[in-house]
């Protein structure tokens, strides 16, 4: 992408000032997105970025300068601007000795969807359309998406780090609305993974867009939920988001840093039921937040955050495990060349455990089965949280009964943990996007089915 003899000069230029730490990043990504609303084509869309990101660290403050000339002319510019920060340190000359190259290329089983006419992309979405469809007359609207992109990056620094790495990542989503005499209610279905067109080969496209229409129709019958602090048994598919949100997060070394999480100075510590092991792991096969790399240049890992109930450890990225004198764990993640990198999980997930799905049910006498977890908000210093369910049951007698309406699952992140009290040997992953400071990355989510003891629902059901 840049010869290293290029990027060997421009990190000297960085650091002419100065400054403790000093990295080029250059990326290179190419889209591609199609959209169907109704049977109608709503998007034919492609694209292709590229540039680099100049960082430069001097203490405690960095110095960031982007650009999307990629001459040596244009990176040299970028690195005086970001090493101003620096201007103040010891001044002089900086050796600069970049290790060999490491590169992680695409699998070559991979297919590449710009090999992939937009006529046959089309064609899997007009699927997606008539399999929603024919579940039922019911379903009155259905949207359906691809996308596919294909990224290479080039990471190297003042410490010898010098990384290549090519990603290619495939999506496929569909959504459903059907409509009855209680309204409108909508069901929705995505798979994700990092890897290529082949992905499309894997997934039973019928089956996918069936479950989202059979998610909408069934909830038309839906009743309204109970309110008030009930059993909770989160299916694998769909609670996954959860403890990304109410927990993974507040296990960013950042927000350790800032003394901003409910876990911070509790490592060695049991913060949960002894039949928990959570893990961040960015080496998962194929899954949507892996890499061999991370956008720091440092390897993916399996990390485990909490094993047996105790945690044991936090997300570092360089930043973060400079500070403590500590190696990486592989987290430093940022959207693109124009970002700084920070700590990010990549595939967080629940381990499985002894328990049988059906049996946990059916040793539940009165509770709520949830299927889908929607949007929620965490605050990690004290680790509350408010998730929406987008597809709930009730669960009496030891059975799955009726359907109930959207609904808020509110409650303690470190208090859901210490509550779990069966964890199935069943295991599900799902992908999503994770926001954090204004930046969005891919990652996944997963765990077997458990259940909660007790969690307060925001039902509107009367007595």
């Amino acid at each position: 992408m840049v010869d290293a003899d290029v990027v060997e000069r421009v990190l000297r230029a960085a650091l002419v000032s100065g400054g403790d730490f000093a990295e080029v990043f250059v990326e290179e990504k190419a889209t591609f997105s199609a959209a169907l609303d109704d049977g109608n084509v709503e998007e034919l869309s492609s694209g292709v970025a590229r540039g680099a990101g100049i960082r430069v660290r001097f203490g405690d403050t960095t110095g960031f300068a982007h650009t999307a000339d990629l001459s040596e002319r244009g990176l040299l510019r970028a690195a005086e601007a970001a090493s101003a920060v620096a201007i103040r340190s010891t001044s002089g000359s900086s050796t600069i000795a970049l290790s060999p190259r490491l590169f992680a290329p695409v699998d070559i089983e991979s297919i590449m969807g710009s090999s992939i006419s937009k006529d046959r992309k089309v064609e899997l979405l007009l699927r997606l359309d008539a399999a929603a469809r024919s579940a039922g007359a019911s379903i009155r609207q259905v949207g359906a998406s691809y996308g596919d992109s294909f990224r290479r990056f080039l990471v190297a620094n003042s410490n010898g780090t010098f990384v290549e790495e090519e990603q290619i990542r495939t999506r496929v989503s569909v959504s459903t609305v059907a409509v009855g005499d209680t309204g409108m209610q909508g069901g929705y279905e995505t798979v994700a993974r990092t890897m290529g067109f082949e992905l499309l080969e894997e997934v039973d496209l019928e089956e996918l867009a069936g479950r989202a229409a059979r998610r909408a129709i069934a909830k038309l019958s839906a009743r309204p939920a109970p309110s008030g602090k009930l059993p909770v048994v989160l299916n694998g598919r769909g609670g996954g988001v959860l403890f990304h949100e109410a927990c993974g997060h507040g296990l960013e070394a950042d927000h350790i840093s800032k003394n901003s999480s409910v876990y911070t100075g509790k490592v060695g510590e049991q913060v949960a039921s002894p039949l928990v092991t959570l893990l961040d792991d960015g080496t998962f096969s194929k899954q949507w937040g892996t890499y061999s790399y991370d956008d720091e240049g440092n390897p993916a890992k399996s990390n485990v955050l909490i094993k047996d109930g105790v945690l044991v450890d936090y997300m570092w990225d360089q930043n973060q495990s400079d500070r403590a004198a500590r190696v990486s764990s592989g987290n430093g993640r940022r959207q693109s060349y124009a970002h700084l990198p920070m700590v990010r999980m990549t595939n967080s997930y629940l381990t499985a455990g002894e328990s049988n799905p059906e049996e946990i049910i059916a040793d539940t006498e009165y509770g709520i089965y949830i299927a889908q977890l929607g949007g929620g908000q965490v605050n990690t210093a004290t680790g509350d949280f408010v998730f929406g369910m987008t597809e709930a049951y009730l669960i009496e007698n030891g059975e799955i009964t009726a359907p109930l309406r959207e609904a808020n699952l509110i409650g303690n992140g470190p208090e859901v943990l210490r509550s779990i009290d069966a964890v199935a040997d069943d295991f599900s992953m799902v992908p999503g996007t994770c926001g954090k400071d204004g930046q969005s990355v891919p990652v996944g989510c997963g765990q077997p089915t458990l259940r909660i003891t007790e969690v307060t629902i925001g039902g509107t059901a009367n007595g």
